[in-house]
C-alpha cells in the first residue's frame, strides 16, 4: 500500500438512468462510441493512463495537473460539437471535476481523502462543465486555454474543511480570465490533483461515469490516558502511555490518528465523547487511565464507536514496569484488530519494537518529552538536560534521539540564541536525527528535521526528498506533513505547501505553533489573507510569551489591510523578544528567512513588515545615512585592526580583532566568535557558523554625535560601536 499526492479526473454521463431506461443498448452504443473516439484518444494525447473502468465511470491517472485539466476542457469543448444522436434529449453530456489531494494506492486502486473531496467536487459541475478545486487552480491558472470563474470556499459532505472550487470557463473568449462568479453549479464530474511521492509531477485523474462510492479510511483519537496513582508528578508517564499508543497507531497505513496536540487539549478536560469524536473528525475514541505504584502498573483502555456509543474493546493489564513495552505493543495490536485493522509485517515489527531496554532511560525520555513541549524557553533547556540523560543511559535509544533533534531543531528555527547559540543548535540537530537514523533507519521524524535542515541550506530537491521520505514512512504523523510544508512553502511549491500544510492540520487540528506559523505562511502567500490571519492568530494565542510569531501575524494583518492591528503585533513582539532573537529587525528577519527559493515571496513579506513597522535595525538603533562609509574606507579602517567598543542592548564592552587576511575574533562579556571579515561593496560582512552559516552583512556609519569621534556598525546581528585602536 502506497499513499502519494495525485491528480484525479472524474465525469458523469447526465441522465445515465433516463438514457438507459428509454434505450439501453442505443445508450451503451453512444457511449462506447464516445469512449472509443473521443475520451480515450484525449486520455492519450494529454498522456493520461487508464487505472480501470468502471460502468459508466473510469479512473485515469496523469502526468501533471496541467494535462488533467486540458483534457478536460478538451473533451467537454470537443462533445459539444459532437453528433449524439437524433434529438437533443437523447444526446450525452458529461461533468467533470478537478481536485489535487491525497490518494492511497493500493495494487491498482487508488482511494482516500483525495478521491473523496474529487468526489464531492464532481457532484458540483454542470452538464457540459467542469469544476475543479482551488488546488488544482493553483497549479492550472495562466497554463491553459481556459478562463476560471471562482465558486468561493464550498463546504463538502464529510470533509472537515471549505474547499475553494473554480468552474473552467470553455468559450475561448474567456481563455485567461478569471472572475468572481456566484453561480453554484450541479452535479457531478472532478478532477484530483497533486503530486505523487518520489516523481517530479505524477498526476492521477479519475474519469467517471457514475456517481463513486468512496470507501472511508477508519479514524481515531487516542485522549490522554488518566493518571489514577494519585501523585500528580506521574502525569508525565500517563502522557507518555498515551503519545507510545499514539505513535503505534500512526505506524498503520490505513489508519488516520489524531496527533498528540489536538488529543491533549481535553487532558483533565471532560468531555462528551460524541462532541470530542465530531471536533476532532474522527469515528473511534480510546479512552483509559494508568496506575503506577513503585514498580506495578495498571492500565485500563477502551476502544469506542463514537458515531453509536458502542464499546468496541475493553481490557485491563496489571504488570511490573519491567513490562510495559509489552503492554503497549499488546494493547496496540488489539486495538487494531478491533478495528479490522491487519497490520503488514514490517508495521508489526515497527509496533513491536521496544523503543529501549533501560527502564530509567524511558523514564527521562518520558520527562523531557513533557517539559519540551512547555511554552517557556526554559522548557527547552530542560528538555535537552533530560534528553541526554536519556542517551546516556542508552546510547541506542533512538526515539530519544529523534526527539532531541526534534526539540534543537526548533531552538535553531526559532534562533533562541540565549538556550543554544546557532552553530552549536545546528551541529547538534544535525548529530541527533543522523544518529537516530543510525539505530532506527524508519523512522520518519529524523528525516522531517533533516529536511528542514536541508531547505535552510538552499539544497531543495535534497529536502523535498528528505520531507516526502518521513511522509512515506509516517503517512499519518503530522509533523512529517508539517516538515513536508514548511520545505514546499520555501521551495516556491504553494499548492504542494498547502496540500501539506492541510493534511497536518487534519491530522492535528490543534498543531503546535510553530508549525501552525508555517501553515499560515503557507495561507497568506497563497493569497488566502483571512485564513492566514485566523490561523496565525491561533499561533499567538497557543504561544503567548513567543514574540516571533507576532511578527508573522503581522504581516498578515498588512496584507488584509490592518494596518493598526499590525503595528501593534509588532511592538508586541519587540517587548516579548527584547532583544533575544534575530527577527527583531527587518535586516534580520531577512537573514533568517533568506531561504525563500522565490525572491518575490521573501519580497512580499519584508515589504509588509516594513510598512508595520518593523525596524531596520536592532535596539532602536537609527543612523544618519549621510555619514554611511564608503567600501574602500571600511576597507582601510578595519582590515587588519582592531576595534574597541561597545554592544547594544545595555553598550556591554566588546573587541574585534581583524588580521590583514580576514581572519577575526569577537568578544563580548557574553559570546566569543571566530569568524572571516571582508567587505561587500559598501558593506562589512562578517562569515562564522552562526545564523545559519550565512554572511551578516550591514554599514558602518562615522559617528559625529559623541565627543570621541568613532564608528558605528550595525547588521543582524549587533550594535557595536567603536573607535580603531591598533
Amino acid at each position: 500500500m502506497e499513499r502519494r499526492l495525485t491528480a484525479i479526473l472524474a465525469a458523469d454521463v447526465v441522465g445515465y438512468s433516463r438514457l438507459m431506461g428509454e434505450d439501453e443498448v442505443g445508450t451503451l452504443e453512444r457511449l462506447k462510441g464516445c469512449r472509443r473516439e473521443l475520451i480515450n484518444p484525449a486520455i492519450e494525447e494529454f498522456r493520461g493512463r487508464m487505472v480501470k473502468l468502471m460502468g459508466d465511470g473510469a479512473l485515469v491517472e496523469f502526468a501533471s495537473v496541467v494535462d488533467a485539466v486540458q483534457c478536460a476542457a478538451a473533451i467537454q469543448r470537443r462533445m459539444a460539437v459532437r453528433d449524439q444522436g437524433p434529438s437533443d434529449a437523447r444526446h450525452i453530456q458529461f461533468r467533470i471535476g478537478v481536485n489535487l489531494g491525497d490518494v492511497i494506492v493500493e495494487e491498482n486502486d487508488i482511494y482516500g481523502d483525495g478521491v473523496n473531496i474529487a468526489a464531492r467536487l464532481e457532484a458540483m459541475a454542470e452538464p457540459g462543465g467542469v469544476c475543479i478545486s482551488g488546488t488544482a487552480f493553483d497549479h492550472a491558472v495562466h497554463k491553459v486555454d481556459v478562463g476560471f470563474a471562482s465558486l468561493g470556499e464550498q463546504r463538502l459532505k464529510n470533509i472537515a474543511d471549505p474547499i475553494r472550487a473554480y468552474r473552467l470557463l470553455l468559450d475561448p473568449a474567456a481563455s485567461g480570465k478569471v472572475v468572481a462568479a456566484p453561480h453554484r453549479p450541479g452535479s457531478r464530474i472532478m478532477v484530483l490533483a497533486s503530486v505523487a511521492a518520489f516523481a517530479i509531477a505524477v498526476v492521477a485523474g479519475i474519469f467517471g461515469w457514475q456517481k463513486l462510492s468512496v470507501p472511508s479510511r477508519p479514524s481515531v483519537a487516542v485522549l490522554p490516558f488518566a493518571n489514577l496513582g494519585g501523585d500528580p508528578g506521574q502525569d508525565y508517564f500517563a502522557d507518555g502511555i498515551t503519545e507510545d499508543l499514539i505513535t503505534d497507531l500512526t505506524k498503520l497505513s490505513g489508519l488516520d490518528v489524531i496527533a498528540r496536540n489536538s488529543v491533549f487539549a481535553y487532558k483533565d478536560k471532560p468531555a462528551a465523547l460524541a462532541d470530542v469524536a465530531r471536533v476532532l473528525g474522527v469515528r473511534f475514541v480510546v479512552t483509559g487511565s494508568v496506575r503506577r505504584t513503585g514498580e506495578q502498573i495498571r492500565l485500563n483502555a477502551q476502544l469506542i464507536d463514537a458515531a453509536t456509543g458502542d464499546n468496541l474493546w475493553a481490557n485491563r493489564f496489571d504488570r511490573r514496569m519491567a513490562g510495559v513495552f509489552a503492554v503497549q505493543e499488546e494493547m496496540s495490536g488489539e486495538i487494531a484488530k478491533a478495528l479490522g485493522m491487519q497490520p503488514s509485517a514490517a508495521e508489526s515489527e515497527r509496533m513491536a519494537r521496544a523503543p529501549t531496554s533501560n527502564l530509567e532511560a524511558y523514564d527521562y525520555y518520558l520527562q523531557a518529552e513533557t517539559v519540551s513541549r512547555s511554552v517557556l524557553q526554559a522548557g527547552l533547556r530542560d528538555a535537552l538536560a533530560l534528553y541526554d540523560k536519556a542517551e546516556e543511559l542508552d546510547p541506542a535509544f533512538a526515539e530519544a534521539f529523534a526527539a532531541d533533534a526534534r526539540t534543537t531543531v526548533y531552538i535553531w528555527r526559532e534562533a533562541f540564541n540565549d538556550i543554544i547559540q546557532s552553530a552549536p543548535a545546528r551541529k547538534r540537530a544535525y548529530e541527533k536525527a543522523s544518529r537516530a537514523l543510525e539505530l532506527e533507519p524508519d523512522l520518519s521524524s529524523p528525516y522531517a528535521i533533516l529536511s528542514i535542515m536541508q531547505v535552510v541550506n538552499r539544497r531543495y530537491e535534497d529536502a523535498i526528498a528528505s520531507a516526502k521520505k518521513a511522509v512515506s514512512i509516517g503517512p499519518g504523523d503530522a509533523e512529517a506533513q508539517a516538515a513536508l510544508g514548511y520545505v514546499q512553502l520555501y521551495a516556491g511549491n504553494h499548492a504542494e505547501a498547502a496540500n501539506a500544510v492541510e493534511t497536518a492540520l487534519r491530522l492535528d487540528p490543534d498543531l503546535s505553533a510553530i508549525n501552525r506559523e508555517t501553515a499560515g505562511l503557507v495561507f497568506l502567500l497563497q493569497g488566502n489573507v483571512e485564513k492566514a490571519i485566523e490561523t496565525l492568530e491561533r499561533t499567538r494565542a497557543e504561544a503567548p510569551t513567543v514574540g516571533n510569531f507576532r511578527f508573522t501575524l503581522a504581516a498578515a494583518y498588512v496584507r488584509g489591510g490592518r494596518l493598526p492591528d499590525a503595528k501593534a503585533a509588532i511592538a508586541d513582539g519587540l517587548r516579548l523578544v527584547a532583544g533575544s532573537s534575530y527577527v527583531d529587525s527587518l535586516a534580520g528577519w531577512e537573514m533568517t528567512h533568506a531561504h525563500f527559493r522565490t525572491p518575490q515571496d521573501l519580497a512580499v513579506l519584508v515589504n509588509a513588515l516594513r510598512q508595520a513597522g518593523l525596524p531596520q535595525w536592532r535596539f532602536g538603533f537609527t543612523p544618519d545615512e549621510h555619514n554611511q562609509l564608503k567600501g574602500a574606507e571600511i576597507a582601510s579602517l578595519v582590515i587588519g585592526h582592531t576595534l574597541q567598543g561597545q554592544i547594544e542592548p545595555g553598550l556591554q564592552p566588546a573587541f574585534l580583532q581583524i588580521r590583514s587576511d580576514g581572519k577575526a575574533a569577537f568578544r563580548s562579556t557574553t559570546r566569543l566568535v571566530t569568524e572571516t571579515i571582508y567587505v561587500d561593496g559598501d558593506l562589512l560582512c562578517e562569515q562564522s557558523e552562526n545564523l545559519f552559516g550565512r554572511p551578516d552583512c550591514g554599514p558602518v556609519y562615522r559617528r559625529n554625535d559623541t565627543a570621541v569621534k568613532g564608528y558605528s556598525y550595525a547588521n543582524t546581528s549587533k550594535v557595536f560601536h567603536f573607535i580603531v585602536v591598533q
